[in-house]
């Protein structure tokens, strides 16, 4: 590949910690595109970039639609400028909807503690 460096899938599996399989999952919807030779996949240092920018897509709660809009947004116009700003965008949703999720678990918090408070007073005043 042009005398670039390549990847093989047990190298990208080892070294961001998931198993070839899932790295196989990503090549089938398309979100990553090594060369073939045979029945080999070959990654590319692009391929390792995407893999790395998918898996961190993942753990910030994005889908994989989401993602792969995100990563084609990086080959059309206006390129990088306009992945970014739709990245941006994304982060002020992602970041509204965490909020609203963290405020649901403080009051389902505030509720099991009324509750517990409720559960113990019946017991202490069975007791007698």
């Amino acid at each position: 590949m042009n005398g670039e460096q390549t990847y093989g899938i047990s190298d990208l599996a080892h070294e961001f910690g998931i198993t070839a399989r899932a790295i196989r999952f990503y090549e089938d919807k398309g979100l990553i595109a090594p060369v073939r030779d045979g029945q080999r996949r070959i990654f590319s240092p692009r391929d390792r970039v995407r893999l790395k920018l998918i898996l961190r897509g993942k753990r910030l709660g994005f889908s994989l639609r989401e993602i792969q809009e995100i990563l084609d947004l990086y080959d059309a116009e206006p390129g990088e400028a306009g992945q970014l700003a739709h990245l941006l965008a994304k982060f002020g949703e992602r970041r509204e909807s965490l909020i609203r999720q963290r405020e649901d678990i403080d009051l389902t918090l505030q509720e099991i503690d009324r509750l517990e408070d409720q559960c113990r007073d019946l017991l202490t005043t069975g007791d007698d």
